[in-house]
């Protein structure tokens, strides 16, 4: 049987590695898309999703989500991902619409056709994840897994200081969802920056890319890239881009690449220089169980090889 995952994300350059990865996953069935606003605004993100859907043959329901945090404004990332959110790349219009469904009701119907089967993947802010348990509590119940790429564990920021994006974006949210799943059958994966960043591109995985073939989706993902290493130059990374979505798909697919230690996390809210900075307790000193199995290491050279092997077969079919 084929794993059902519900994928939600901010589309953003990693975001769309990371939707072409699962759409080249025999074994994985994408049962809905949300689109969340962070990267780029909502209307952008699902117009990305709406349009890497339909060239990559995912017949599933996309949804517009919340187009603001729960109590914060809005903030994105143009800078690092382009106006569109895929860097220079040019999409044709969709020519499919978005599902009528909210965001979060998509997570809610998702998590009730499969229940206790069901993996869920955020790849961006938390928004429509936390909305969702706001409609369906039993949520954590409800789904087989949830997989996270979000926080920066004893690790530096990329937003703050101590902050990583996709918590940065909605800390309420994220606080949310890691308060709610600490009731989850199995304890969610959050994988943060601290594995997230040994997945670097350099020039030899931009002409990898390049050389994929003729699938529609390589022009975009390969000018994405591009766009993508520009910002990582400028930003006094040299000419790299650190790759962090597809990462966690593969492990949410595979079960490999990332080893993992339970342990008790949570999201500062108050700080004055360190909201959003997602913090751990490995001594006990909260005395909370472990909510989160939070990554400690990536094979970050077995992921790549493993994500040209996927992507070369899946684009050739």
């Amino acid at each position: 049987m084929r794993m059902p995952l519900l994928l939600d994300c901010d589309t953003g350059i990693d975001d769309a590695f990371a939707l072409t990865y699962l759409a080249c996953r025999p074994e994985v069935e994408i049962t809905g898309i949300v689109s969340t606003a962070g990267n780029v605004p909502t209307e952008a993100v699902l117009g990305n999703n709406l349009v890497l859907a339909q060239l990559l043959g995912i017949d599933a329901p996309v949804a517009r989500g919340a187009r603001t945090p729960l109590v914060q404004e809005l903030m994105t990332a143009e800078d690092t991902h382009g106006p569109t959110g895929l860097g220079h790349a040019r999409l044709p219009a969709p020519t499919r619409q978005a599902d009528d469904r909210s965001g979060a009701q998509l997570w809610v119907d998702a998590a009730r056709t499969h229940p206790g089967q069901l993996v869920g993947l955020v790849l961006g802010p938390h928004t429509n994840l936390a909305l969702a348990l706001e409609i369906e509590p039993e949520l954590p119940r409800l789904l087989k897994r949830l997989h996270v790429m979000g926080g920066a564990i004893n690790h530096r920021g990329n937003t703050g200081a101590t902050s990583e994006w996709n918590v940065a974006v909605d800390p309420e949210a994220a606080q949310r969802v890691l308060i709610a799943f600490s009731a989850a059958p199995a304890r969610p994966v959050l994988a943060g920056l601290n594995t997230t960043e040994a997945v670097r591109f350099r020039q030899p995985e931009l002409d990898a890319v390049r050389a994929l073939g003729d699938h529609p989706v390589v022009p975009i993902l390969a000018e994405a890239l591009q766009f993508y290493f520009e910002f990582h130059q400028a930003d006094g990374f040299g000419w790299s881009a650190h790759v962090h979505d597809p990462l966690v798909a593969a492990h949410a697919v595979t079960g490999r690449f990332l080893e993992t230690t339970p342990l008790p996390v949570d999201v500062e809210l108050t700080g004055t220089l360190t909201r959003g900075q997602t913090v751990a307790d490995p001594l006990g000193r909260w005395g909370r169980e472990p909510n989160v199995d939070a990554a400690t290491s990536a094979d970050a050279p077995a992921f790549i090889a493993h994500l040209w092997e996927t992507l070369r077969s899946g684009l050739s079919t």
